[in-house]
């Protein structure tokens, strides 16, 4: 029986816990950084708080002491929003052990330091705070187009592992895939990680021309030039182009862009409508859209290397600087014309 322990109890922890239970051959522990959280999760075997309606199979122990949580695991999977990367594996640290691998499942890219910006991608900040405590684990990616709640109702899913030793790869590949939870591996995890991030970015873009109204052809278009957009930038910073063509890539970025339980296309819609930033995340009961947060740094990330990201560029200009969505999209068509390759 394999040792998992899953730090982080939103929606998307709680379903991969619930799917991960499905194999019959997983002891999973489930940190919640809520006391409450965790214990009513024991108590009652569902998270009422973050996923309602989903049963937790007692294979999973919910806990609020991180030391616990990573005792023994084997396999140490990380579900916490971007926001909280640093302090939460600061805190893990000094419990992980040499043996340990670390699998992050958390989308986002990270802006850190005062003076001088620099960007990184999550698994970037797990290196340097390991670092920090001269550990050295290997870390791999899981990423792909996966709605947690159908995760959690045990539909099909297909998702990709990514790693650069392809022997690790293998074995997570082995380990983390169930009934209905299909796992493929990729050893370009700069390509998988910013794919994952930044179709999030032009969820919202999508979302925005559904709450004006604007159709079918508006999003068929924002997808089709999205994934162009975040190509050229995963390229630069050392993805390979074919990743994007895949689950990490258009896959979830498809996924994101049209799927009624997209959180960041929903942020999308609600400004397209007029509703101020500030409301909308204040009702989402705690839940959050990764792609608020990461619009800012991944358009850091593009400038830095010279890339060109229209529809990142006025994303960011709605969601910080109170730029019309109508003027937006405008601004988007009156661009020059271009050869599309």
């Amino acid at each position: 029986m394999s040792r998992l322990a899953i730090i982080g109890s939103g929606a998307w922890g709680t379903a991969l816990a619930i799917s991960l239970a499905q194999r019959g051959s997983h002891s999973i522990a489930l940190w919640s950084h809520t006391a409450a959280v965790a214990e009513s999760i024991a108590q009652h075997r569902e998270n009422h708080t973050y996923l309602p309606g989903y049963v937790v199979p007692g294979a999973v122990t919910p806990t609020a002491d991180i030391a616990q949580a990573l005792a023994f695991a084997e396999i140490v999977i990380g579900v916490m929003p971007s926001a909280h990367v640093h302090a939460i594996y600061t805190r893990m640290a000094p419990h992980l052990t040499a043996n340990q691998v670390i699998v992050s499942a958390t989308k986002g890219i990270i802006a850190s330091g005062t003076e001088l910006l620099t960007y990184q991608r999550i698994s970037e900040v797990i290196g340097d705070v390991l670092a920090a405590r001269q550990l050295s684990l290997p870390c791999a990616v899981l990423s792909g187009p996966s709605f947690a709640q159908e995760v959690a109702a045990v539909r099909p899913t297909a998702m990709t592992i990514a790693c650069k030793e392809a022997k690790l790869a293998a074995r997570l590949q082995d380990e983390l895939s169930g009934p209905a939870l299909r796992l493929y591996t990729n050893d370009d995890v700069v390509g998988v990680e910013l794919g994952g991030a930044l179709k999030n970015v032009i969820a919202i873009a999508t979302g925005i021309v559904d709450g004006l109204g604007l159709g079918h052809n508006s999003v068929a278009a924002l997808i089709t030039r999205g994934i162009a957009e975040i190509t050229r930038l995963a390229v630069a910073c050392g993805g390979r182009r074919e990743t994007m063509a895949g689950l990490a890539g258009l896959g979830d970025l498809v996924l994101t862009c049209t799927g009624e339980l997209s959180r960041n296309r929903r942020v999308g819609i609600e400004l397209g409508k007029g509703r101020r930033l500030g409301d909308i995340l204040n009702g989402m009961g705690g839940k959050v859209a990764e792609g608020v947060l990461t619009t800012g740094a991944a358009l850091g990330l593009a400038n830095g290397r010279g890339i060109e990201m229209p529809i990142t560029a006025q994303v960011d200009a709605i969601l910080h600087r109170g730029k019309s969505p109508r003027e937006a999209v405008a601004e988007l068509m009156r661009r020059p014309g271009r050869d599309e390759l």
